[in-house]
């Protein structure tokens, strides 16, 4: 194999794929990016069993061939080459690679690449395209409630699913950790069918899910997806990955979205959000609770700390209700109200014991549901 590249196209890829590997690894080979050249490209994988990235990147070919190399240490050398620079790849097959730019020489050790691991892809049996915009909207307002509990492995990812929402097909993505849930839906991509026939529920496993928010980038063109029972492939530009999916079944989430909530509060979201940012300095790290206290246009916060003090802050709202109580952790609040856009956030409560619904005032594809705290 034998080629040339220009230094950052080929660092722009190895940033891609080697996001994958563990820089610690009981398999060797699994340290490695497979590097092949062949039709004017050269085409780099990395893999984890778990997941796989193949990139294609234009390079000038003079041989044809395929090997693997660290991919942590080229990518390190190609990082600390000079702007500009044309990188010179070879291998003779003898389990050295040679790294040449301008004076510099680099000769790594090298495994073959009929050895590396291939991630067997069963029939993807769906297939879409989806707007990459809608996909960030997806993944961005619902990635922060995925649980990071082990044990309840089915909720370590995104639930991808299609429902109705008012008689309409969509795509909606669901994410809960027990504590908060999150639910964000676009409408239902081309190609797909509508009612029983559409596409089935998957969990998209949280690594998964940070990789392809990441290999998205500035993208903004379309992001095809295909899918299986067991397994789901992005493909962004030149960009592909595959990833096995989480082989659980997601919790029949509709249960904890409250329909009864009659007590509504509307409240400047940054003013909020800074205030309980500023009260939550004097809560514990175990519990981090606040407690709103509401009252008809009046909301007081309250933290107490009995080792640190106690801390008050009182906004004008926009609520009509009777008096109420209620705590939640602050870490939490502050999450979701960091999703919202608009300028005023709409809290739908019940009393201190029930799920509270979040919702922006004017944005109706996504919604937040948070439990409350004992405080």
């Amino acid at each position: 194999m034998q080629l040339v590249i220009e230094k950052s196209a080929l660092l722009k890829s190895l940033s891609h794929v080697t996001s994958i590997v563990e820089r610690r690894n009981t398999i060797p080979i699994l340290s490695n990016v497979l590097l092949v050249a062949a039709n004017d490209h050269l085409c780099l994988t990395a893999t984890d069993l778990e997941r796989e990235v193949i990139e294609k990147v234009p390079a000038k070919i003079s041989d044809n061939g395929g090997i693997t190399v660290q991919a942590h240490v080229l990518h390190d050398i190609v990082r600390k080459l000079p702007d500009g620079a044309d990188v010179q790849i070879s291998s003779e097959g003898d389990g050295r690679v040679m790294v040449i730019a301008g004076k510099g020489r680099y000769d790594l050790q090298a495994l073959p690449a009929e050895d590396f691991p291939e991630l067997s892809t069963d029939d993807l049996s769906h297939k879409f395209q989806l707007k990459s915009n809608q996909l960030k909207q997806l993944i961005e307002k619902t990635r922060f409630a995925i649980s990071t509990e082990e044990t309840r492995y089915y909720l370590n990812g995104i639930y991808l699913h299609q429902a109705q929402t008012e008689g309409e097909d969509m795509l909606r993505a669901v994410a809960t950790d027990g504590h908060r849930l999150a639910l964000v839906e676009v409408p239902l991509p081309d190609g797909l069918p509508g009612g029983d026939e559409g596409l089935p529920g998957v969990i998209i496993p949280r690594k998964t899910v940070g990789e392809v928010h990441r290999m998205m980038g500035e993208s903004e063109g379309d992001v095809t997806i295909e899918m299986s029972d067991a397994k789901i492939r992005f493909s962004i530009d030149d960009l592909v990955m595959t990833s096995k999916l989480i082989d659980g079944t997601f919790p029949d989430y509709s249960r904890v979205i409250p329909t009864a909530n009659d007590k509504e509060l509307a409240i400047e979201r940054d003013s909020f959000a800074k205030a309980v940012d500023r009260v939550a300095t004097l809560s514990s790290d175990r519990g981090r609770a606040v407690k709103l206290n509401l009252s008809p246009n009046n909301l007081v916060l309250t933290v107490t700390n009995p080792d640190s003090g106690s801390a008050t802050e009182e906004l004008v709202v926009d609520y009509s209700e009777e008096p109420l109580e209620i705590g939640f952790n602050a870490r939490y609040l502050l999450d979701i109200t960091g999703q919202l856009e608009s300028e005023k956030a709409k809290f739908l409560l019940a009393d201190p014991g029930s799920p509270t619904m979040v919702r922006d005032s004017s944005e109706i594809s996504a919604l937040y549901v948070l439990m409350p705290m004992r405080v």
